[in-house]
């Protein structure tokens, strides 16, 4: 329980109990022995244009989202592109490598550094921009750490406002205040942090390397695809096929696949799975089993973390299980990403969500999430998904009449170990993060020295064995 004193009652006249939790009132403490200096004082602080944003398919801008400031590094997936004249007119929003994202409604407090990889972009109104000249001053990397702690977090937190839907002001933003940790302190907060960069870019590097090796395997490293104006077909293969669609057609679909069959080492994904099952809606609870939904799978990874909710499930439910592969039923953006499923615990599928559970010793499940997310693989997606735009579907029988190349062992287990090192580095970048996080509260809490120590502890760990 905390008492408070009507003295002590801030100046906006806050009188909720939540607003004053122990653990609060102690990082006030804390803060309060470290000169600090707010975020308004040191940078420029900003939102996105307000408002409808014209969405251009051809532009290479995008519009990053609060979706797109988590994890620490800013991404592009799964944002819109928009108008270059949507970026010139909102120039203070348009971002630069070393700014911070963070998102300020909704899911509140959600902060990233901008990256090279990220950009050009702007933002929307549910975004701030934080950004400053002075970058020797405060680094980039140490604010966003600290913006990521626990102390930043829960300033966040104590400072949103609303019932149904949280939301943060610029105004609130400004007013967070930073440590003015020593320079050396920050910079070894701010390597460990860009150390975790470097491991994330590296595992970019290896999911692409493994698919270059499966393409140049197959022969499609330089595949040019036919893209004639015009092509028909005979309303007798429309009849046979069930299909009305012109996309179904499409010649470079049917090169492709011929290319698959003239390798002589090739069958239906149906032939190859002992199960091709879509999730269904599921019984959301407190505690069970976690769900894994359409962005939970990323293009070779299944993500589990705090955003997966829990659900009851039956002894009859359908499970996932280590050595699945997922793919996406629907979605926009994320229709046909496979993964495969490398976690030890049992999960739930949702209803956008399909499981192919290979047979015994048939392939590899990370070589097939490979297969399926290369060119050999979405242009099959693109061929038998149904219905109109925005409401396309990918269904298991469909799903099933994909053409597999069963490629020999030795490019399946080399696929498999560019694919597992990706997941080793995500890993060890996941651990440098949590690391840094620490670091700024130890300091704060502890002292500097203590800060330093644990991060040097963190190096050895992370160094390259003699």
């Amino acid at each position: 329980m905390a008492v408070i004193w009507k003295s002590a009652i801030n100046e906006e006249l806050r009188y909720e109990a939540e607003f004053y939790r122990q653990r609060y009132l102690h990082e006030d403490m804390a803060l309060s022995h470290w000169p600090t200096q707010t975020i308004g004082e040191f940078a420029y602080v900003t939102d996105g244009p307000h408002g409808y944003h014209i969405v251009d398919e051809l532009s290479p801008i995008v519009m990053l989202t609060a979706k797109n400031a988590k994890d620490w590094f800013s991404e592009r997936d799964g944002a819109d592109p928009i108008a270059g004249s949507v970026d010139i007119k909102n120039k203070r929003s348009s971002l630069e490598a070393g700014d911070i994202i963070l998102s300020t409604r909704g899911t509140v407090g959600m902060c990233a550094l901008v990256i090279e990889e990220s950009l050009p972009a702007n933002i929307d109104q549910d975004v701030a921009r934080i950004t400053w000249p002075d970058k020797q001053h405060l680094l980039p990397e140490f604010v966003v750490a600290y913006l990521n702690s626990t102390f930043g977090q829960d300033r966040i937190t104590r400072y949103a406002s609303g019932m149904v839907q949280q939301g943060l002001s610029l105004e609130k933003v400004r007013e967070i205040p930073l440590p003015l940790l020593s320079p050396e302190t920050q910079a070894a907060i701010a390597e460990t942090v860009r150390a975790a960069l470097r491991m994330r870019r590296q595992a970019v590097k290896n999911i692409h390397e493994s698919e270059q090796t499966l393409l140049r395997a197959l022969g499609l490293e330089n595949w040019q695809p036919p893209e004639p104006l015009t092509y028909t077909r005979s309303s007798r293969d429309a009849f046979a096929a069930g299909r009305l669609d012109a996309e179904y057609f499409t010649p470079k679909y049917a090169e492709l696949e011929a290319h698959i069959r003239a390798t002589g080492n090739f069958t239906s994904l149906g032939e190859l799975l002992v199960l091709n099952e879509r999730g269904t809606q599921p019984e959301y609870a407190e505690s069970g089993l976690l769900v894994v939904n359409s962005k939970h799978v990323n293009k070779g990874e299944v993500r589990l973390n705090d955003d997966n909710r829990q659900a009851v499930a039956s002894h009859k439910a359908l499970k996932i299980k280590n050595g699945d592969v997922l793919i996406n039923g629907t979605g926009v953006g994320t229709i046909g990403r496979a993964a495969p499923y490398l976690h030890n615990q049992d999960a739930i599928p949702d209803n956008h969500v399909t499981v192919l559970r290979s047979k015994k010793g048939s392939i590899d499940p990370v070589y097939l999430s490979v297969f399926l997310n290369s060119l050999a693989g979405q242009y099959q997606v693109n061929k038998w998904l149904r219905g109109s735009s925005g409401q396309t579907e990918l269904y298991p029988n469909d799903i099933a009449q994909f053409i597999i190349w069963i490629a020999p062992d030795e490019i399946q287990k080399s696929i498999r170990k560019a694919v597992d090192d990706a997941l080793d580095a995500k890993r060890k970048a996941a651990q440098l993060l949590n690391a840094a996080q620490r670091a700024v509260e130890i300091a704060i809490e502890t002292g500097e020295a203590a800060a330093l120590a644990f991060l040097n502890v963190i190096d050895e760990r992370n160094s390259p064995s003699p």
